[in-house]
C-alpha cells in the first residue's frame, strides 16, 4: 500500500515520514490496534467522468482512485484501528452512466505536498476518461456541507424542439409530478418537481439546476417526469446527462459556486 513505503514521496516537500505509517505488525505482541498520526495536509480534488469511463460504478471508482494513489506514491493518512484505510472523504458521486466535470472528493495526507504535484501525478496514474482536474488545499468547512446543489445538462436525440418546449412547460407549471425510481429498499416514489430550480432549453439540450434535498432528484427522474406529463417524449437514443457544476446554490444569483479552498497554506 502506498501509506506503508518508506521512502519519501515525489510529490511532497517533506523529506520526512510521519512514525505513524508504521504497520500494524510492526511490534510483536501487541494488543491494541496501531494508532496513526492525523493528516497534516486534507486536499480537495476535482475530477471528470467522460466517454465510457462515465459507466464506471462508485465502487469502481473508488477501487481505481486508490490504485493512483499508490501508483503516484502520495503519502496517504490511515485511519487507525485493526483495519486502517486511506483518508479519502467522497461526497454526492454521480449516477452511473452519468458524465461529469465536476466530481469531488477529499484525501488527507501524512506530509504536505504540492496540490499541483498531486493533480498531475494522480491524473497520469488513472485510465482514460477519469480526470483529475483540479486539486486545492481544503477549507475546514465538510466538504457534503459545500454541495447543495447541480447544474446538469441532458442532450436529448429525436425529440421535436414544439414536444420538449411542451413537456418543459408543463413541468414547470406544475407544483409537483410523482415519481418511482428503484432503490436498495424496493420501488420508492418521490416528487421530482420540488428539488428544480430551473430547467430551460438550449438547442437540443435541457439545462436543470437541481438542489440536493431529500431524496435526492436525478436527472433521470426529470426524464421520467417529463415522459409522464408529454408521452410525445420518445428520444431516439437514452439521454446522456452531464454534470457540469456541483456546489454551493448562491440565493443571490441563483447559479451554483463552486467549492473553493479557504485554508491557509500548509507547512
Amino acid at each position: 500500500m502506498g501509506g506503508k513505503r518508506s521512502n519519501t514521496s515525489p510529490v511532497c516537500r517533506s523529506a520526512t515520514l510521519a512514525a505513524g505509517r508504521v504497520g500494524l505488525l510492526g511490534v510483536a505482541g501487541r494488543t491494541q490496534p496501531e494508532q496513526h498520526a492525523p493528516p497534516r495536509q486534507r486536499l480537495r480534488i476535482r475530477y471528470a467522468k467522460r466517454g465510457r469511463a462515465r459507466f464506471t460504478s462508485s465502487r469502481d471508482f473508488g477501487r481505481a482512485f486508490e490504485r493512483a494513489l499508490r501508483r503516484a506514491d502520495v503519502p496517504m493518512a490511515y485511519s487507525s484501528g485493526f483495519s486502517p484505510h486511506p483518508r479519502i472523504s467522497y461526497a454526492n458521486s454521480v449516477p452511473t452512466g452519468a458524465a461529469s466535470e465536476a466530481e469531488y472528493l477529499e484525501i488527507g495526507l501524512i506530509e504536505p505536498c504540492d496540490p499541483e504535484k498531486v493533480r498531475a501525478a494522480l491524473d497520469a496514474a488513472l485510465p482514460p476518461g477519469l480526470d483529475i482536474l483540479e486539486v486545492v488545499s481544503a477549507s475546514r468547512t465538510p466538504l457534503s456541507d459545500l454541495l447543495t446543489g447541480s447544474l446538469w445538462r441532458i442532450d436529448f436525440v429525436g425529440v421535436p424542439d414544439a414536444v420538449l418546449e411542451y413537456a418543459v412547460d408543463r413541468f414547470l407549471a406544475a407544483s409537483s409530478v410523482p415519481v418511482q425510481r428503484m432503490t436498495k429498499n424496493g420501488l420508492r416514489d418521490f416528487d421530482a418537481r420540488n428539488a428544480v430550480m430551473s430547467l430551460s432549453i438550449d438547442r437540443t439540450s435541457l439545462l436543470l439546476l437541481a438542489s440536493h434535498s431529500a431524496p435526492l432528484v436525478r436527472p433521470d427522474d426529470v426524464l421520467a417526469a417529463l415522459g409522464r406529463l408529454a408521452p410525445d417524449v420518445q428520444p431516439s437514443e437514452v439521454p446522456l446527462c452531464t454534470r457540469l457544476r456541483q456546489g454551493t446554490v448562491n440565493s443571490s444569483t441563483g447559479e451554483i459556486d463552486e467549492p473553493a479552498s479557504t485554508a491557509p497554506p500548509e507547512r
